[in-house]
Formats: C-alpha cells, sequence, structure tokens
C-alpha cells in the first residue's frame, strides 16, 4: 500500500514537472527589462524568450516578434532552445516508463551581462518568470524521480518457495 502511493506521488510530481517544462519552454519572459537608474517609469516593457521577443506598450499594447533564423541566435539562446526541447522529450519516456513501471546557461549570461559596466543600461536585463517556472520545474521532476527510484520492491517478493510433495501411501522397504 505504501509503494503505490510513493508511486502515485511520484508520477504525480514528475507530470506538475513536465507541465511546469512546457509552460517555460513557451512563456516569453526568460529575460525583462531591468529597470536601473533615478527613472522607474518607462514607455515599455521588453521580455525575451528563446522563441520570440515581445515589447508590452503603457497603454498595454503587446507586440511579439518570431526569431527570424535560429543561426543568427546567440549560443546561449541555442543551447536554450536544444535543452528544453530535450527536457519535454526525456520527461514524455520518463513519464510514459513511471507508468509502465507503475535548465542554465541563459540564466548564467543574463546575471553576467546585468553586472558588466560595459553593457549599456537599456540592454540590461533581469531573470524572468519562465527561468524560475523551469527551476521549479526541475526541482518537482528530481523529487518526483528520487521518490520512484526510491520505490523498488525488496528482491524476495517474487519468489515462489517449493516444498517436496508428501505422499500418504504406507512405505515399504525390503
Amino acid at each position: 500500500m505504501v509503494s503505490a502511493s510513493c508511486q502515485m506521488l511520484g508520477t504525480a510530481l514528475c507530470i506538475i514537472g513536465w507541465i511546469g517544462v512546457i509552460v517555460a519552454c513557451a512563456l516569453p519572459q526568460w529575460k525583462v527589462t531591468a529597470f536601473i537608474g533615478q527613472s522607474i517609469v518607462t514607455a515599455q516593457t521588453t521580455w525575451e524568450g528563446i522563441w520570440m521577443n515581445c515589447v508590452i506598450q503603457s497603454t498595454g499594447q503587446m507586440q511579439c516578434k518570431v526569431y527570424d533564423s535560429m543561426l543568427a541566435l546567440s549560443r546561449d539562446l541555442q543551447a536554450a532552445r536544444a535543452l528544453i526541447i530535450i527536457s519535454v522529450l526525456i520527461g514524455i519516456v520518463g513519464i510514459l516508463l513511471s507508468m509502465a513501471g507503475g535548465k542554465c546557461t541563459n540564466s548564467n549570461t543574463t546575471i553576467r551581462d546585468f553586472y558588466n559596466p560595459l553593457v549599456p543600461q537599456a540592454q540590461k536585463r533581469e531573470l524572468g518568470v519562465s527561468l524560475f517556472i523551469g527551476w521549479g520545474a526541475s526541482a518537482l521532476l528530481i523529487m518526483g524521480g528520487a521518490i520512484l527510484c526510491a520505490n523498488c520492491p525488496p528482491k524476495d517478493n517474487y519468489s515462489a518457495k517449493y516444498s517436496a510433495a508428501r505422499s500418504s501411501a504406507p512405505k515399504d522397504y525390503v
């Protein structure tokens, strides 16, 4: 009974974590505009994701533009795309296996550029909500996987023990 509930909990955490990875992949809020300096009043907010850039005007209008070429992207963005797609695919395999058996280079570049005095203030970005969702999803996936790995049954549960058949017939010795 305990192993079944642990298995269900581990599978549920893996599914929730996998959904979190998909949400982090889809949201364009990987890097957001940093409000630096004296004035915090800006006419627009910029979101940079792994698939598109979005600009939100102070009027509430939002315009998003999908990246034109994958080869024109920076190396950290290409790596983030590849790693998150691999994470989604491996998550599918992991969930299927758990049912059958019963996330970062981008943040490093953002932080480095934020503290770099050579980067103009208008180009500095902060960590966006997508990164935090991704980190939470990875934690759920690790916890779910750990619970599923710790839930291995003992080895002798499936072994059968046989004893010799007893005969009720009289024994004749010569």
